[in-house]
């Protein structure tokens, strides 16, 4: 076994023998490297966050043109380092009234539910944490965790408006995972299994490429369920007073500050694994080292076009939020499964050419009706009310009176 091919085997096989040697069982020894593995990405991740934070302030700072952080330390790279200081030293404020249960594990939840997709995040062929042969339903359940520390968050604070915003979360997060899971059922049906490793290795081509539409729908909802522009209705500043978080004050505050921008990167990684074939390239399986290398540029990438989208983006009213998710996403998430599952059974047997240009062709009839429903829902709108006075028509939107 080679560092180079399999670090993380190594390193716990070098563990399990030293801590055997020291007496201890089998086990003890299983549940101390299980702890030592969870402290060291906790720790590597709370570190990769500062780097996040910074990065994110000076991309979008250059798209608005501004400078963004320059003052700390050369470009600014200290920054994050000084907020972090910053928010450890402030006092701790506990509303009068408030759950302390509730309200002390809520920021806990949050970061956990982010961290725990990473236990099993395949970065390279032999570089992951556990390899789950149901990784898929152990991420939508780690995501879950994350929705509970919001609803005790907005319940636990005692305040009227961290409730209201703790409402508004969830209803964006549970509407958004309908169309996210049904997408999330093609890479299971192309690659045959819920293991993250198993659809990296079964993208042979990637799975965007077969299913663009599903892949589009996924990305779009992923970014729903972070709460990053245009659906940052979570932390609406002017109605809600910055959401369920609102009564919380240094670290447990920052807490929540880390599990969002975490949250980020992870979205964009489970992006790259789900329909960019992950750690697939040239000699990725001779030296998994290189799938590192290419997770890294995938997901660099589709982590910049989310940023980009933060950056330059309006955020959406609320019932334009919940239109898009169940009269567009919803429906166009069912059509492509029923279509995917159909075209893919019909072609099984036939060539890659055939079976990619017919999976093609389906997704281009549906991306057409697509635009042929938004184009007659605009004209609905448009469309004049009429109404019983003298005036004339009044407009149905505007309220202008059109003779």
């Amino acid at each position: 076994m080679s560092i180079w091919y399999d670090p993380i085997g190594l390193i716990e096989s070098s563990l399990t023998t030293l801590f055997l040697s020291w007496g201890f069982s089998a086990e003890i020894t299983r549940i101390v490297i299980y702890i030592l593995g969870g402290f060291t990405l906790a720790t590597g991740a709370m570190i990769f966050v500062t780097f996040l934070i910074w990065l994110e302030r000076k991309v979008i700072g250059r798209m608005q043109d501004r400078l963004g952080p320059n003052r700390v330390g050369p470009f600014g790279i200290f920054q994050s380092i000084a907020d972090m200081l910053k928010i450890f030293t402030k006092e701790y404020i506990t509303p009068a009234g408030a759950d302390l249960v509730a309200y002390n594990l809520a920021p806990i939840l949050s970061v956990a539910g982010v961290l725990m997709i990473w236990a099993v995040m395949p970065l390279g062929l032999t570089f992951l944490g556990v390899n789950l042969n149901m990784g898929v339903l152990y991420i939508i359940a780690a995501g879950a965790i994350g929705e509970i520390g919001v609803v005790l968050a907005g319940w636990g604070s005692n305040n009227k408006f961290a409730l209201l915003g703790a409402f508004r979360a969830i209803g964006q997060l549970i509407s958004y995972e309908v169309p996210m899971m049904i997408t999330l059922m093609i890479p299971i049906m192309f690659s045959g299994s819920l293991g993250l490793n198993d659809i990296v290795k079964a993208q042979s081509i990637w799975f965007v490429a077969l299913a663009p539409v599903a892949g589009a729908i996924f990305f779009i909802t992923q970014v729903a369920e972070i709460g990053r522009s245009p659906f940052d209705l979570i932390e609406a500043d002017s109605e809600i007073v910055a959401g369920f978080n609102i009564e919380y004050s240094g670290l447990k505050f920052g807490m929540f500050f880390v599990a969002e921008f975490l949250h980020a990167f992870t979205a964009a990684a489970l992006f790259v694994v789900l329909f960019l074939g992950g750690w697939q390239g040239p000699l990725a399986e001779k030296y998994p080292l290189l799938g590192v290398f290419y997770t890294s540029i995938k997901t660099s990438l589709v982590y910049f076009v989310i940023i980009w989208m933060r950056g330059s983006l309006p955020r959406f009213r609320m019932d334009q939020m919940m239109d898009v998710n169940w009269k567009l996403l919803t429906p166009m998430a069912l059509a492509t499964i029923m279509a995917t599952a159909v075209v893919d059974k019909l072609t099984a047997n036939g060539q890659i050419a055939s079976r990619i240009g017919a999976l093609w062709l389906a997704n281009i009839v549906i991306i057409i009706f697509t635009l042929r429903y938004l184009r007659s829902f605009s004209q609905r709108r448009r469309r004049p009310l009429v109404v019983p006075n003298a005036s004339g028509v009044i407009h149905e939107t505007t309220g202008e009176v059109i003779s």
